[in-house]
């Protein structure tokens, strides 16, 4: 058993500045020689990127929804065991979950799961008393919940952070740890689908700095640490390790990074090694893979890249024409298309598994918790698999794919409002593609099939 300090930072809806306060804070906490165990909230693979960048430390997604609480607590547990505190970045609003009847999905049950307390972010541009009952309506919305404090961001001056304090003396149980000013120095650059990936951002380092600055500045950060409750964890026992079965090929590059850890870690246990290649950079796929991984990132704003690489692009079509299983989530799917549709209107040549185009729009073209049970046998096990994952894209197909090709749509998929009629989970021969993001901790048969999958395949 280890004794552990941590929160979860929570705001009060999406863009009020828990990213920049979560990484700044776990900046601040690493420059003072503490190892941080950083977790994100809900399905968004971007902040965790920028959690390791901070950290040193990889992070892991914790979704309610996804996953059981029983799946959510082993994940906190595996990794806030090794770390002298732990961080949760919250998602979106602090009720904001599934749906909007329940918790399902939210940091508030998150939190309740955990036992964690939360620090709340409230971005105070143009408030001023308004903020006290904003902040009083959040902290009684849910009696079962525990409050650390609140922290005001985008606060305009001392002035207004007089008039902030003035307020929150009638909101005597929620204590302010801090102010963190207006200052584009803060912000964390974003794009289409989030936050900018840290690897691709040489500033990032230099905000991570200003960020964790202005939390030693402006928070009591003495005062915080003295706050968290220590809670007790126990490191789950690790999986059985026996020698590899299987070498599976993940693409890893600045195309292709969306990767929730843990289906990495399932599929190693499972009997994976990880074998990672690059899309954009590799003349050939690493000799001797018995399965591929193509996970999502940003294929469209490498487009030119990855056309200009035709020999790894023959390599993947030939792989999945070789019956071995291959595994392609939104980006990777997009890759395995005869081509891609950048939103300049450009079209450049991909693999060339499934024909027609992916085609970028202006707006997302999907959005949200999906669930997914399989109509026929595929590498993620036999007819009836149910498994939870999440999409956001902003790409369509330009055609449906149909039956004339071989190509069968396997998903039946649910979301918030029940069945879904699109089709989706594109099976031809052993590759698999699909715009959903699914998470291997929903079922825990999911990896093992996979590489049963791939250990039958080449047998």
């Amino acid at each position: 058993m280890t004794a552990v300090p941590g929160l979860v930072v929570a705001a009060t809806a999406s863009g009020r500045g828990k990213t920049s306060l979560a990484v700044g804070l776990m900046t601040a906490l690493s420059r003072r020689g503490f190892r941080v165990a950083a977790f994100k909230a809900g399905p968004d693979f971007l902040d965790p990127r920028h959690h390791q960048a901070a950290t040193g430390r990889a992070s892991h997604n914790l979704d309610s929804w996804m996953l059981s609480e029983e799946a959510v607590q082993a994940v906190f547990a595996r990794y806030a065991a090794t770390a002298d505190a732990v961080v949760v970045e919250g998602v979106m609003g602090l009720f904001d979950g599934f749906s909007g009847q329940s918790d399902a999905g939210s940091t508030a049950r998150l939190a309740k799961i955990l036992g964690l307390p939360i620090l709340l972010t409230v971005d105070a541009r143009a408030m001023g008393r308004s903020a006290a009952a904003l902040v009083k309506g959040f902290a009684e919305f849910d009696p079962d919940l525990e409050f650390l404090g609140v922290v005001f961001n985008q606060v305009g001056g001392e002035g207004h952070r007089e008039i902030l304090a003035q307020a929150m003396r009638s909101v005597p149980d929620m204590p302010v740890l801090g102010y963190l000013p207006r200052d584009p120095a803060l912000a964390l650059p974003s794009r289409h689908l989030g936050l900018c990936d840290p690897l691709e951002d040489a500033d990032h380092p230099a905000v991570y700095a200003a960020l964790a600055d202005a939390v030693e500045l402006r928070l009591d950060v003495a005062r915080l640490l003295d706050s968290l409750p220590l809670f007790q964890v126990s490191e789950p026992a690790p999986a059985p390790q026996g020698a590899p079965r299987v070498r599976l090929g993940v693409a890893r590059d600045a195309a292709f990074s969306f990767y929730y850890q843990e289906n990495l870690r399932l599929l190693r246990d499972a009997g994976a090694e990880i074998v990672p290649f690059s899309p954009l950079g590799d003349a050939a796929l690493p000799p001797g893979l018995h399965g591929l991984y193509l996970g999502g990132g940003y294929p469209e704003l490498f487009a030119a890249r990855l056309a200009d690489n035709a020999a790894m692009r023959l390599a993947v079509r030939e792989f999945c024409a070789s019956g071995r299983p291959v595994y392609a989530e939104c980006g990777g799917f997009m890759y395995l298309m005869e081509a891609l549709t950048d939103a300049a209107g450009r079209t450049f040549p991909m693999a060339g598994v499934f024909p027609g185009a992916a085609v970028m729009g202006p707006r997302f073209a999907a959005l949200g918790y999906r669930e997914a049970v399989t109509l026929a046998p595929s590498l993620l096990g036999p007819a009836g698999t149910t498994a939870r994952g999440h999409e956001f894209h902003y790409s369509r197909l330009a055609a449906p794919l149909g039956d004339d090709s071989g190509i069968r749509a396997i998903y039946a998929l649910s979301g918030r409002s029940g069945r879904l009629d699109a089709p989706e989970g594109y099976s031809l021969g052993g590759v698999l593609g699909s715009y959903v993001h699914l998470h291997f901790g929903s079922n825990p048969d999911l990896a093992p099939a996979f590489v049963a999958a791939m250990a039958a395949a080449h047998a």
